[in-house]
């Protein structure tokens, strides 16, 4: 074999492996490509299940041992009966998801698994109205028999929701506005009888409090408590006579009228005025880390 002869099989041998890990290439992406519409057109049914509100066919989109974490879950969910519970379709109702879009929609794979990541703006019908929400999910699919199937899912809401949310007045249910109005009675009542360790747990240590011109912060407001129960005084009457509420995410802000008797060495003094108060839902109770009070005089 001569050396020209050598050199055009050497180059016939490389554009040939070349061709052929092109064409496996191509063929590998057309795999794929077919894989993420099947995915794709899953992830659509499943949207489309709620939106017609049928159960058997969510639960059918779904593996036996789905595992997540679904909007608003704080526990781990596990099973297709755990996610249905949690979802509670009914074909019934009125209010749910009427539509949706998706955006930032991409995903990976590792054999037959997958894992797909993308956001989607949601329009849902609700009792105070039309409601839109962005979530953030993510979606593990794994295929059998030649079918994807969704195994579990973390589903949240998305960070520009969140803030659109939590900036957002929002209405106050009757029983949400007892629990708060009870926590602002407690915070008065527990000042003037001179209760401190149920005072402590309704005022925080960033307290911030303005009293006609006078600033305070917690320990003034609980040294003063402590005075006021060391001279004999007690709380007669207590009364709000007008309370307005605004409530942005898990912060209240009660503007109000008072008016209240004490007594002290037996003398009996009447006050009134007007208190702006600031409360914060931690933990399940409302606690008050800040008010302005003035006597309206």
């Amino acid at each position: 074999m001569t050396l020209k002869i050598f050199y055009a099989f050497l180059f016939s041998f490389v554009l040939g492996a070349a061709l052929f890990a092109t064409t496996r290439a191509v063929s590998a992406q057309d795999d794929r490509a077919a894989d993420r519409e099947a995915i794709r057109a899953h992830i659509d049914s499943i949207f489309q299940a709620f939106i017609r509100k049928d159960a058997a066919s969510l639960r059918a989109t779904h593996a036996q041992n789905w595992l997540g974490y679904l909007e608003g879950s704080t526990t781990m969910i596990k099973g297709i009966d755990g996610y249905m519970d949690w979802n509670q379709v009914d074909p019934k109702s009125r209010y749910g998801m009427k539509s949706y879009k998706m955006r930032e929609f991409d995903m990976i794979f590792k054999g037959d698994a997958a894992f797909v990541c993308f956001v989607a703006d949601v329009e849902a019908n609700t009792p105070n109205g039309p409601f839109h929400r962005a979530l953030r999910i993510s979606d593990f699919y794994t295929k059998t028999n030649g079918q994807w199937i969704q195994n579990g899912s973390d589903t949240a809401l998305h960070p520009e929701s969140s803030e659109e949310q939590l900036a957002a007045p929002r209405p106050i249910g009757d029983q949400m506005k007892k629990r708060l109005l009870d926590a602002r009675e407690a915070v008065w009542r527990a000042y003037f009888a001179g209760d401190r360790p149920k005072l402590e747990k309704l005022i925080p240590e960033e307290t911030i409090a303005i009293e006609d011109d006078t600033w305070s912060n917690r320990q003034k407001v609980l040294d003063s408590s402590a005075q006021f129960a060391k001279e004999g005084g007690k709380l007669v009457k207590l009364e709000f006579p007008k309370t307005e509420i605004q409530l942005f995410g898990y912060t209240a802000v009660l503007y109000s009228s008072f008016s209240y008797e004490l007594e002290i060495g037996g003398q009996h003094s009447n006050h009134s005025g007007r208190v702006t108060e600031v409360f914060v839902l931690r933990k399940g109770q409302w606690v008050n880390p800040g008010w302005h009070m003035e006597s309206g005089k």
